[in-house]
C-alpha cells in the first residue's frame, strides 16, 4: 500500500490531540488509509512533532504511531514527509508554516492562520506562488446540524433568506471557588494571542460565506466580562482579552446576520451553538448535529396579548429534519479532502486565501469595536 507523511505539529493541545490526530488521522489509518477515485488506498503515516518527548512517545505508543520527533528542522528535511500540519499556538503559525512552505511541504492549519493580518496575506500569497497545496481547517462548515441547513437552502426550502441569528457559548468557569475552568487560560490573555473575537470570527466568516452570502461589512461590540480569572496552577491572572462579542453583518443579497459569541453565557438553547434562518418560505433553528424546521404553511398566528398567559408551545411548532444520511466527523472529512487534494490534485476551496479572510473579519471586528462604527469588508488581493 502506498503511504503519505504528515509533520503533524502540535498534537499534544486539546484539538490536535482529540479532532485532528485520534478521530481524523488515527481513524482513517483504522480504516486502511484514504480511498482514491482510482479505487487504490494510501495510508496516511504521520511523525509527531513537539517539545515534550515523553508525551509524543506516550501517544506514539497508545495510538500505534511508529514515529516521533522534537526536532522539527529534521521533520521538515524529510523528503519522505509530503505535508506539514500544524495545530499549535496561533502567534507561531504563520512563521512555521512559511518555514514548511520553503522546505516544499503541502501545508494544512488550523484557524486562525495568524493574529495579524498583513501577516496572514503575505502568508496566503506565498503559499499561492509556491504552487503547494494548502489549507485551512474550517470545521463547522462539515457540522451535521449546517449540512442540513445548506440542503434545505439547496433545495429552496427558505425561499429568499432574509436574515440569521448566530449563538454560541457557554460559561466558562473562573475557576476561583472550586468548579475547574474548562477553557485554557491562554485564551483570556491578549499576549498570548486571546480573545473570542479572533477565535470565533474566523469560523463566522467561512460560515457565512459559503452558507448564505460573502460578508460585506460588519458591526462588532466585545467585552471583557469576566476580568480576573484563576490559571491551570491555581494563580489569579489578569483576564484582558475579550470573552464576548456581539457582531452584526451585512450580507450580500441584503441579508442581516447577528452573531452572539460569548464565554460568560448560561446555555438555555437547543445546543452550545445554534442558528436560525429566515425566510420568505421556512425558518431553520440547527445545533451541531440536530435540526428543526418550520415551513410557511405550518407558521403559527400569535396574537400580542400580555395580560394573557401564551397558549401556543412554540418549540412544539417545529419539525426536526430527519438523520438520512450517516454523518461523519467533520475534521476527518477535510482531512480526506485535503489528501485526496494532495494525492489527486481534487477540487479544494479552504486554502490560507481563505483563512486570511477570516484574519480579515476578525481584525476589523477589533476595529470596529475600538472605534464603535461599521466597517466594510473589503475583498482581499491575493
Amino acid at each position: 500500500m502506498k503511504r503519505i507523511g504528515i509533520i503533524m505539529h502540535g498534537v499534544t493541545g486539546r484539538m490536535g490531540l482529540n479532532q485532528h490526530l485520534i478521530r481524523s488521522i488515527v481513524a482513517l489509518r483504522a480504516e486502511g488509509g484514504v480511498l482514491l477515485s482510482n479505487g487504490e488506498r494510501v495510508m496516511p503515516d504521520p511523525v509527531l512533532v513537539g517539545r515534550n518527548a515523553a508525551r509524543l512517545e506516550e501517544l506514539a505508543r497508545k495510538y500505534g504511531i511508529e514515529r516521533w520527533t522534537t526536532d522539527l528542522d529534521g521533520a521538515l528535511a524529510d523528503p519522505d514527509d509530503a505535508i506539514f500540519f500544524d495545530a499549535a499556538t496561533t502567534q507561531m503559525r504563520a512563521e512555521l508554516i512559511s518555514r514548511a512552505l520553503d522546505a516544499g511541504k503541502h501545508v494544512y492549519c488550523e484557524k486562525p492562520i495568524s493574529d495579524d493580518l498583513d501577516a496572514a496575506v503575505a502568508l496566503a500569497r506565498k503559499a499561492k506562488a509556491s504552487g503547494l497545496k494548502n489549507g485551512v481547517v474550517q470545521d463547522k462548515l462539515f457540522l451535521p446540524g449546517l449540512r442540513k441547513i445548506a440542503m434545505l437552502r439547496d433545495s429552496g426550502f427558505f425561499g429568499k433568506i432574509l436574515s440569521v441569528r448566530g449563538e454560541f457559548g457557554y460559561w466558562v468557569f473562573e475557576g476561583d471557588w472550586g468548579v475547574q475552568a474548562q477553557r485554557p487560560s491562554w485564551n483570556y490573555r491578549k499576549a498570548e494571542g486571546g480573545g473570542i473575537i479572533l477565535d470565533m470570527l474566523c469560523h463566522w466568516r467561512y460560515v457565512l460565506d459559503n452558507l448564505f452570502g460573502p460578508v460585506k461589512a460588519i458591526s462588532c461590540l466585545g467585552a471583557t466580562h469576566i476580568p480576573e480569572r484563576v490559571d491551570e496552577a491555581g494563580r489569579r491572572y489578569a483576564a484582558d482579552a475579550d470573552d464576548a462579542a456581539y457582531a452584526t453583518f451585512e450580507l450580500e443579497g441584503g441579508i442581516v446576520a447577528h452573531i452572539n459569541s460569548s464565554w460568560a453565557v448560561r446555555v438555555r438553547r437547543d445546543d452550545l451553538v445554534t442558528f436560525q434562518v429566515d425566510g420568505t418560505h421556512g425558518s431553520a433553528v440547527a445545533g451541531l448535529t440536530r435540526c428543526w424546521t418550520q415551513h410557511r404553511v405550518n407558521t403559527p398566528k400569535p396574537v400580542w396579548n400580555p395580560d394573557q398567559p401564551q397558549t401556543i408551545d412554540f418549540f412544539d411548532t417545529w419539525d426536526e429534519v430527519p438523520d438520512n444520511q450517516v454523518y461523519d466527523n467533520g475534521f476527518k472529512i477535510q482531512w480526506e479532502m485535503f489528501l485526496r487534494h494532495v494525492l489527486e490534485d481534487t477540487p479544494w476551496r479552504y486554502t490560507l486565501a481563505e483563512g486570511a479572510k477570516g484574519v480579515q473579519l476578525a481584525s476589523l471586528g477589533l476595529k470596529s469595536w475600538a472605534e464603535r462604527r461599521w466597517l466594510d469588508v473589503e475583498p482581499l488581493e491575493i
